[in-house]
């Protein structure tokens, strides 16, 4: 039995201030402004925020740091930043804007140094290695930009080598799953956390009470990274979040109901149920 405290995270994706989504990280769809997003999550329980900027790496951008701030004067839990992070000088801007975590991925894989001499500067503790799996006929690979760049390097090799280079933490992203909500991906989870010491956060596929509960049960992961179970729940369940920009017909045929309900006061509450330590439970 999983015996750490649980973390409920709210990954957020964003272009320019607004919260996208999609499907294996790609379609992606404007749902709204994300600081919206993010200010509701810390008011209902979310333990820590996670943006990424899934498209700064792509076009060789990092445009989140006045964004970072104004997200960090409202919300008063971690504050967890990745996206086009490729330098030292980059870490410090987001460090200094707000951000109590960096999460790097492609920079890292192309310049594993890079996490060494961060790490060292700024205490493995701010520092988080995403690292993006996907799944190509029963073999795992390593990817960067959204899924879209495949190395050759198994995500079990590479998380060994980014733990002993320093990182403090790893989001395990599931492409395959990313945006399903039909479950995570349970046989690397697994063996990723038996592999390594540092905190891992499970993410991509969660759909269900029942796909957070095993993933928590069955690996010894830190945390659960959530997207679309959150994202579209709270349309459907908050009219202040009606969308005004982006596909409007596609979102507001979420906007149904003026029931409201705590998510992620509800996840905790179930995993208390089955006896799973979860934070401000």
């Amino acid at each position: 039995m999983n015996n750490n405290l649980i973390r409920i995270i709210p990954i957020l994706d964003i272009k320019n201030g607004l919260l996208i989504k999609g499907i294996n990280l790609e379609g992606l769809r404007i749902l709204g402004k994300a600081k919206n997003f993010a200010n509701y999550y810390y008011e209902n329980g979310a333990d820590e925020i996670c943006y990424i900027d899934n498209v700064a790496t792509v076009y060789g951008t990092n445009n989140l740091s006045k964004f970072v701030t104004e997200t960090a004067k409202d919300v008063f839990i971690p504050l967890s930043v990745g996206g086009g992070i490729r330098s030292i000088n980059d870490v410090e801007k987001m460090l200094l804007a707000g951000a109590d975590k960096i999460c790097i991925n492609s920079a890292v894989i192309e310049n594993i140094e890079f996490l060494k001499k961060a790490s060292r500067i700024f205490g493995s503790a701010n520092i988080t290695v995403i690292i993006q799996s996907v799944k190509i006929e029963k073999k795992y690979y390593t990817s960067r930009s959204n899924g879209r760049d495949l190395s050759k390097i198994n995500p079990l090799d590479w998380a060994k080598k980014v733990q002993d280079s320093g990182a403090g933490e790893i989001i395990i992203t599931s492409v395959n799953n990313e945006g399903l909500k039909k479950g995570f991906d349970l046989e690397l989870t697994s063996k990723l956390s038996k592999q390594i010491s540092i905190p891992i956060i499970a993410h991509g596929g969660g759909g269900s009470f029942q796909d957070i509960y095993k993933v928590i049960k069955n690996t010894n992961i830190s945390g659960v990274g959530l997207a679309s179970f959150l994202h579209y729940d709270s349309l459907n369940y908050f009219p202040r979040f009606k969308p005004k920009i982006g596909n409007t017909e596609f979102l507001n045929s979420f906007s149904k109901s003026k029931k409201r309900r705590n998510m992620i006061f509800e996840i905790k509450k179930y995993l208390k149920s089955k006896r799973i330590k979860v934070r401000n439970g």
